[in-house]
């Protein structure tokens, strides 16, 4: 059943009601497997969750505004449903396409995406290298209508279902950071390959891989903008990437501070709630504070993005500090719970794991405060 968009308060309920329906049943079978099934692609396709933003022509609802991608995200976190995977093809992939992709690339892919029919990932961090896109070694060599690569990445977010993998390249050897194109690779093409799943300590729903190309036969019309200008694409679209994980942030904090302040009014120690210690009241003050903040923080975000006005440096402040705080409140709350929270399945020891990837992935802490400091003319 497809989810009619015609406000927000509509869309976020039939977006509960959806994933209560659709994919919370089934998803502590994949979580334990590693892997979300293919349905869950087919089912969020179904109901019109994937590509939102693409526009109807090529299989999506055509809504820009990213408050529908927010809202989204925030049920599920709610729901508990894995969401890195979700952030990868939608908020990445199937904008790149968008933005990049001639008629026929976005003809040929675009559909099957918002369809769920096709997985999408992003293959840029390698095993030399993480962030900076001046250490890739893979090389995508030109012979006649085809590029021939060679390379391998590490840690890629869908790297087991994709069908559809955005690969950063060496087309040119320019200077730093210079000479890098985006090829989209496909599942079938010879010379692909990929390894076991990793075994994450977090979001075990969500698939991560290690991908191998050797002597890899990629055709040129399946190069993504132009020849040599990775670098520049990757730098316009790190801001959404950016902002989706701080959205994943401050809804994460939210869910397990709210969820942490009910159990702390039913536990008890000492003949009363552990919430009426004042240590604990204190600390519990401080993130109730500190986690509003980020949410006036990225709701300001949501609208310069809207308005186009979200910058790189913006980008990466928001991301450096939510990520941060959503640690913060992880671990607090996770201390909160005692012994409960330090089960796996428990909604304390999920979150903390779940938290800790995202001060890595998306750039880590240290990069984005390079990327501020510099901005300071430091």
């Amino acid at each position: 059943m497809r989810i009619e968009i015609d406000n927000f308060d509509n869309y976020r309920k039939s977006c509960r009601e959806f994933l209560e329906r659709e994919i919370v049943p089934e998803h502590q079978k994949w979580e334990e497997n590693g892997l979300v099934e293919r349905s869950f692609w087919e089912k969020l396709g179904q109901s019109g969750l994937l590509g939102m933003s693409v526009t109807p022509e090529f299989g999506g609802l055509g809504k820009s505004d990213y408050r529908f991608a927010v809202i989204l995200t925030e049920e599920l976190i709610k729901s508990g449903v894995t969401v890195p995977g979700i952030v990868a093809h939608n908020d990445v992939v199937a904008s790149y396409i968008f933005a990049l992709g001639n008629e026929e690339q976005k003809k040929r892919w675009l559909p099957e995406l918002c369809s769920g029919k096709r997985v999408a990932a992003i293959a840029m961090t390698e095993p030399g290298g993480g962030s900076n896109t001046a250490d890739i070694k893979t090389v995508a060599t030109r012979q006649g209508d085809y590029y021939l690569v060679n390379g391998g990445k590490t840690y890629i977010t869908n790297g087991i279902n994709a069908d559809l993998i955005v690969v950063a390249v060496k087309t040119e050897q320019g200077q730093q950071g210079q000479g890098i194109s985006l090829l989209a690779i496909e599942r079938d093409m010879p010379g692909f390959s990929r390894g076991e799943p990793l075994k994450k300590i977090g979001w075990n729903g969500s698939d991560t891989a290690e991908l191998f190309f050797h002597d890899c036969k990629v055709p040129i019309t399946n190069l993504l903008g132009r020849e040599n200008l990775g670098n520049y694409y990757f730098m316009s679209a790190m801001p959404r990437e950016r902002l989706s994980i701080s959205t994943v942030a401050v809804a994460s904090a939210e869910h397990i501070l709210q969820s942490t302040l009910e159990y702390v009014k039913e536990r008890t120690a000492f003949n009363q709630p552990i919430g009426s210690f004042q240590y604990n009241r204190f600390m519990l003050a401080q993130l109730d504070t500190e986690v509003k903040i980020a949410r006036v923080y990225l709701d300001n975000a949501v609208d310069l993005f809207n308005q186009g006005l979200f910058s790189l440096v913006d980008a990466a402040r928001i991301k450096w500090w939510t990520t941060e705080l959503q640690m913060k409140v992880a671990d607090r709350c996770l201390q909160l719970h005692g012994g409960l929270g330090y089960l796996r399945d428990s909604i304390a020891g999920k979150n903390w794991l779940n938290s800790r990837a995202q001060t890595i992935y998306g750039g880590t802490s240290e990069v984005l405060q390079e990327i501020i400091s510099k901005s300071l003319g430091l």
